[in-house]
């Protein structure tokens, strides 16, 4: 007999529908952070904990303005940018302690983007030997921890 791991919150992110415009324009004009997850806003920048995460901690940072790709930037964004990237490594690396942290932007949907057209960079912890028979072999991903304590972690380590 197969075994099944329940996980019914899933189902908010295939079953939603995909042409109510953007979830990160949506977020941006947010005045709601908490609910929305945003642990961080700068001038064209926020941070975000990813509602399904690879891993315990998996977080984005996201262009405050709709655009694809780097050279859209204007001039400052991609500075501030880096540092975000920088602050939000600072507080993965205090709160996880992880082995080593994955920072990616997948950009166009062929390159995996889940939300294609509005750019935004993952950084995801990784520890030793973190990749095992359930990402492997049952493509289901475990987390460790509730995403309302890694928030308030996350909210707490980025001085927020």
């Amino acid at each position: 007999m197969m075994d099944r791991l329940y996980a019914p919150w899933r189902a908010a992110y295939f079953m939603n529908e995909k042409d109510d415009g953007c979830l990160f324009c949506r977020m941006v004009s947010s005045k709601d952070d908490r609910s929305h997850f945003i642990l961080a806003r700068g001038s064209g920048w926020f941070v975000v904990i990813n509602r399904y995460p690879y891993t315990t901690g998996h977080v984005m940072v996201v262009c405050n303005r709709h655009v694809e790709k780097i050279h859209e930037f204007r001039d400052g964004e991609g500075a501030e940018m880096v540092q975000w990237l920088a602050r939000c490594e600072r507080a993965i690396g205090d709160v996880y302690a992880p082995d080593g942290v994955n920072v990616g932007a997948n950009v166009g949907r062929s390159a995996g983007a889940g939300v294609v057209g509005h750019f935004h960079i993952h950084l995801v912890p990784r520890w030793q030997g973190d990749t095992n028979f359930m990402s492997s072999v049952g493509e289901t991903r475990v987390v460790s921890e509730d995403l309302n304590d890694t928030y308030q972690k996350l909210r707490r380590a980025l001085g927020e």
